[in-house]
């Protein structure tokens, strides 16, 4: 605890990149997202990535670049809003519990549980003491995951005041972008102050072994999407030794059989 700067405190300066070295990293980061996701299909194993953050910041050109290469039948996203009715009269977690990957899937959510101690702290739609406790139940909740062997990886995509302003008079200014800013967003812009307030405590509380926080700088998209895709393959790579895949004789027994096919000719 104590290792976090304030939010708007952070470094968010970074220099220009080359178009084709950013593809080439690009595409190489999610070639080993790949990897690892073929590793946990053949493993069972689970991964749940959160994604938490301004409006503007980026959170769904990231997403987008995440999943691009993955196969889609295991890779679930969620796009995180105001709980439904039903779910309302639940307990918070219970709408994400249902949202947990199966062996060998990955989830990913956008928007995630913390908007107990984020939007719902902040604008009033919960009672204090029940935010105050949700820090707990929180960390809690993830540390029971962890210890059933799911891997978490939680990101905070940061924007400055500045260059979220810019993004949000270019999404009024396009046709096609303006369903993508609401009277609410302008009401959290509002209440900045309030918000950094509320990212700094969950940063500082719920920022745990198990389930430790990376915060994304993300005033330049290239160099965010980047290191969020960085991030998830050393988090998610973390203590995984890749084998390559071999080839089940049966398999290679039927392509014989069919095209006379076999794989030392690939080699050749």
């Amino acid at each position: 605890m104590g290792k976090w700067p304030k939010l708007d405190k952070i470094d968010m300066i970074e220099g220009p990149i080359d178009e084709k070295q950013y593809e080439r990293e690009l595409k190489k980061l999610q070639n080993k997202l790949v990897d690892l996701q073929v590793h946990h299909l053949r493993t069972g194993g689970r991964v749940v990535v959160g994604l938490d953050g301004w409006d503007a910041a980026g959170k769904g050109g990231l997403i987008q670049r995440v999943v691009g290469g993955l196969e889609p039948r295991s890779t679930l996203v969620w796009r995180i809003g105001a709980p439904t009715r039903e779910e309302q009269g639940r307990h918070y977690l219970w709408r994400f519990w249902q949202r947990l990957p199966a062996p060998g899937n990955w989830s990913i959510f956008d928007r995630t549980w913390y908007g107990r101690v984020l939007v719902e702290r902040v604008e009033g739609l919960c009672e204090k003491s029940a935010w105050k406790r949700a820090y707990d139940e929180i960390n809690e909740f993830e540390r029971q995951l962890a210890d059933d062997g799911v891997r978490i990886v939680k990101l905070l995509v940061h924007v400055s005041a500045k260059e979220q302003k810019k993004r949000m008079i270019e999404r009024l200014s396009k046709p096609h972008k303006r369903h993508k800013v609401g009277l609410e967003d302008f009401r959290n812009i509002a209440r900045r102050e309030q918000y950094l307030e509320a990212y700094d405590e969950m940063l500082e509380k719920t920022d745990t072994r198990h389930a430790p926080w990376h915060v994304i700088a993300s005033d330049d998209k290239e160099h965010a999407r980047l290191e969020g895709l960085r991030v998830l393959v050393e988090e998610i790579g973390r203590g995984v030794t890749l084998v390559e895949t071999g080839l089940d004789p049966a398999l290679a027994e039927a392509a014989f059989k069919m095209w006379g096919w076999k794989l030392d000719d690939e080699k050749k």
